[in-house]
């Protein structure tokens, strides 16, 4: 599905890197939804602030029904925005109808053990978003409790900047700012918990909240717990020291940076085409991190 696709009750009005956004048309299909706003996840994947070709098949289902899986397994923690997953047929599976939020701007990042930027920012001043961490630390080592490491929301093609929570109080003050923190921290450890169940790690993971404008109450939004906005490891090959195997993009990632892509990340070439072995294996991992969490397969 290509983001101008036409919708019956639908009118398109934004594409991100992976989701189409629609709004109500006024016609009698939509009539009385409210203020929503229907998300469709895509096929699209993207990296390194570009969006690749081709997508990964069946990808945007995965993301759509993980999703909603977790927002299950959370309802007693946090409020959602999912209103309705009664959707257009073209975009079954795939799209959620939903509350539109207030949106804070901040991704409320927690981590429960050390990689990416937070490894990065951690080998060179010992800490992650000034939090002082124990020394010796390395790839992929499980830090004494989970962290709350925030980032400041960039634009489109610019990447997140890690802030201290600080920079989160002056955003939003002091209450707002320690309950996304308290709910962010409380999702994680339900979120880890399950997810160990399972044999799967969940390292890191970035959510997203807004304000409901009906009820006033902060509300779990956007996608939550997927291959996209996670870190999810097997737990049985879990070896700090290392790069860790993983059930998202990464594999992707590895191979726009191998000599075999032959792309330079620093030229502004457009990155190659992904071969089919590429796809297909990625594809694989999002959904054997959907049938490990859910205990539950996705044909797509």
């Amino acid at each position: 599905m290509t983001s101008t696709t036409t919708l019956p009750g639908w009118t398109h009005t934004y594409s991100g890197k992976v989701r189409d956004l629609y709004v109500p048309d006024g016609s009698a299909s939509t009539a009385g939804l409210g203020d929503v706003v229907l998300v469709v996840a895509s096929d699209r994947v993207s990296a390194f602030d570009h969006v690749l070709d081709p997508g990964i098949p069946g990808k945007g289902i995965v993301l759509t029904q993980l999703s909603l899986w977790w927002f299950e397994q959370l309802a007693d923690l946090v409020p959602n925005h999912v209103v309705s997953t009664d959707v257009p047929a073209a975009v079954a599976g795939r799209a959620m109808v939903c509350r539109r939020l207030e949106m804070f701007p901040v991704e409320c990042v927690v981590r429960g053990y050390l990689t990416g930027s937070g490894l990065a920012e951690y080998r060179v001043s010992g800490s992650v978003t000034g939090i002082a961490l124990p020394a010796g630390l390395v790839d992929g080592s499980r830090l004494p409790e989970p962290i709350f490491t925030p980032a400041t929301k960039a634009e489109l093609g610019e990447h997140d900047e890690n802030v201290p929570f600080e920079t989160v109080v002056g955003k939003l003050g002091a209450e707002t700012a320690s309950s996304l923190r308290a709910l962010t921290l409380a999702v994680y450890g339900r979120a880890e918990a399950i997810a160990r169940e399972r044999g799967v790690i969940l390292a890191d993971t970035k959510l997203e909240f807004g304000t409901d404008p009906t009820t006033g109450a902060i509300t779990l939004g956007d996608e939550v717990l997927t291959p996209d906005s996670s870190r999810f490891w097997p737990a049985d090959l879990w070896k700090p020291g290392r790069a860790q195997p993983s059930f998202d993009k990464q594999f992707v990632r590895d191979w726009l940076t191998s000599s075999a892509s032959g792309w330079d990340r620093a030229s502004d070439a457009p990155p190659p085409s992904l071969p089919a072995d590429v796809v297909e294996r990625t594809r694989h991992r999002y959904l054997d991190a959907y049938a490990r969490l859910t205990g539950t397969s996705l044909s797509v």
